[in-house]
This record gives C-alpha cells, structure tokens and sequence, in this order.
C-alpha cells in the first residue's frame, strides 16, 4: 500500500548552459508535465555567477505565460541573498500577476560554498562574503514580507534598511507568495548547533521547507523538529508545506542508472560527487526500486517529491516517469 505523495518536476536549466538542452526544450517540457496531470509543480534552479545558468526568473515568467494551473517555483534561489529585495519584489510581484494567484514559491536559500560552483568568484564580484549570506537570506524575507503587503513598507537591519517605501505592482497571491527556505545543513566538527539554527530559521521565517540529500529517517526527525517548534511559534503546522529535491534515473541497469547520474550530477556541478552522495541524492535502477524509495519518504511525511531526472535522455526517462512510476501513487476508487 503506497502513502499518498504529490509530485514535482525539477527542469534541468543549466543544461542549457552545458549544450545539452536548449531553452525550447526546456520550456516544452514544462509545458508537457502539465499537460499530464500528474504533477502539481515545475522548478527551475537558479544561480547566477556561482553555478551560470539561464537566469530563474526569466525562465520561469516564460513557464507562467505557455501553463495554466501548474504550480511554479525556484528552489532553490541560491542567489536569495545577493539579489536586492526591490527589485525582486517587483519581479516576484510581477510573475505572480502574469501566472495567476496561487502559482508561484520562492524556495530561498544561502547558497555558497559546497556543491561545486565558482563561489569564490560570485562572492568577489556582489562582494558578499559567505560569512554574510545568512542574514541577508533573513532580511530579504523579512523585506519582501514588507514591500508585498504594506502601502508604505519600512524595515531595518544590518544589511537591508528602508523607510515608507512604496512597491508595486502588489502580488495578486494574498497576504503575499509563499516564501519557503530550503535547507540541508550538516554537522560541523560534530557540532549540530548549525541544523539546530537552520531549525529555527525555517520555522519562523518560512511558509514551507525544501531539503536535500536526506535519508527518509533524517527528514521525519527534522520535520518533527521544524513543525515543534512552529507550535511553540504560535504558528500553523497544518498547512506548513514541504518538499524534498530529489532525482531519479529509471534503468533495470541498476551500475548504468548510476553510472549516468553520476556524470550528469559531476557536469551539472562541475565538481567529483561520491558514491554515497550520489546514492543518496538519487533512486537509481528499476522502476520498482524507484517506487520504493520515494514510498520511504512518503511514509517520513514528504508531501512532494520534485524529481530531476539524471539523465541525458530527458525525453525518454520522462515518459517512463509517467508511465512506470507516478501511477503506483496514484489512488484508484
């Protein structure tokens, strides 16, 4: 008996930049997995000097004007916290508009170092050190919050400072878009005071969680502790939303799916990934197998799997997305 789970589908966008894909075919597959019915969300990922890639925002205005009903997202916005939150409430506010109220999630994140990327290079050029990326990922939602929903928004902190403000166009999404965080924080030097923090941030700052790279036990635990101290928030744990950034690569080959996955994953981030990292990150082999590892999350609480397929065959593994996996979720009456 499967656990009900929704799906999500991420689009590969730095393909593009790779000479893998072009943009139409990225556009057209977003287009497609809605036609289907079988998922509730299209992202895209977003990086803009770290990781190049065509620009999220962009790309996603493109995916509102050519779908209808499909939920929209960025996850995550590495580049949350260099972006100037005038400008992004603009363009955020402006997205939602043309895709329509209840369409749209800003999955935020810090970004930096970790995962490959020129960081070295981006932080040099926004002159934005890794070690201010926290606060201002926190002071961007605060301000975004601000400039969506006051006439005249004002706002103070270290970074961000602003008084009677004016921001239009409003967002049509009311009180304001969700803004999730996304975060998969480790230990350092076995101190977990770090996941404790990110702990904290998600719960009082975020209207959802996106993480990564977890094992199901890993995400139960930390959901409980995400939505415990939501309740200690005074703050709502029913329709608090979550999401888990997966990938998959369906081959009865089970060395093949890995094979392929780890030089797309290698590619994509520009960096060697591990054999347990990349075991890990994605269910590889079988459509059974796949089946069985995202059951597993299921049952941890994930209510939406968003999964990129590590494939250079997008196309192919799609279809078999569609066709050998997804229905083994769907209820039958």
């Amino acid at each position: 008996m499967t656990v009900d789970v929704k799906f999500g589908l991420t689009l590969p966008n730095r393909m593009v930049v790779l000479g893998a894909a072009n943009m139409q075919d990225i556009i057209r597959m977003g287009a497609y997995a809605e036609e289907t019915t079988l998922f509730q969300s299209l992202w895209v990922g977003d990086s803009i000097l770290a990781k190049r890639r065509p620009e999220s925002i962009a790309l996603l205005a493109a995916l509102a004007a050519r779908t209808c009903s499909i939920r929209l997202g960025v996850g995550c916005m590495a580049s949350f916290p260099i972006r100037n939150p005038f400008v992004l409430a603009a363009q955020w506010a402006t997205l939602d508009m043309i895709a329509g109220p209840d369409r749209m999630i800003l999955a935020a994140c810090i970004g930096g170092a970790g995962g490959g990327g020129d960081w070295e290079m981006e932080q040099e050029a926004f002159d934005i050190p890794t070690g201010h990326r926290v606060r201002r990922m926190i002071e961007n939602i605060e301000a975004l919050r601000a400039l969506w929903t006051l006439d005249k928004a004002s706002y103070e902190g270290k970074y961000v400072n602003f008084s009677e403000v004016i921001s239009e166009p409003k967002p049509l999404t009311k009180p304001h878009p969700p803004i999730w965080i996304a975060a998969n924080p480790r230990p350092v030097n076995n101190d977990t005071s770090v996941i404790q923090k990110a702990t904290k941030r998600v719960a009082r700052l975020s209207d959802g969680w996106m993480t990564t790279m977890v094992t199901p036990q890993t995400f139960g635990e930390r959901l409980e502790a995400i939505l415990t101290a939501r309740s200690e928030l005074d703050l709502d744990t029913n329709n608090f939303d979550n999401s888990l950034y997966y990938n998959a690569n369906i081959n009865e080959d089970k060395e093949a799916a890995f094979a392929e996955s780890k030089k797309f994953l290698d590619d994509y981030y520009s960096t060697d990934w591990p054999k347990e990292i990349v075991d890990l990150w994605v269910a590889h082999g079988s459509p059974e197998e796949i089946i069985g590892k995202i059951q597993g999350f299921a049952e941890a609480g994930v209510k939406e799997v968003t999964i990129r397929l590590t494939s250079y065959d997008q196309k192919a593994q799609l279809e078999r997305l569609i066709n050998e996996v997804i229905p083994a979720f769907i209820s039958r009456t």
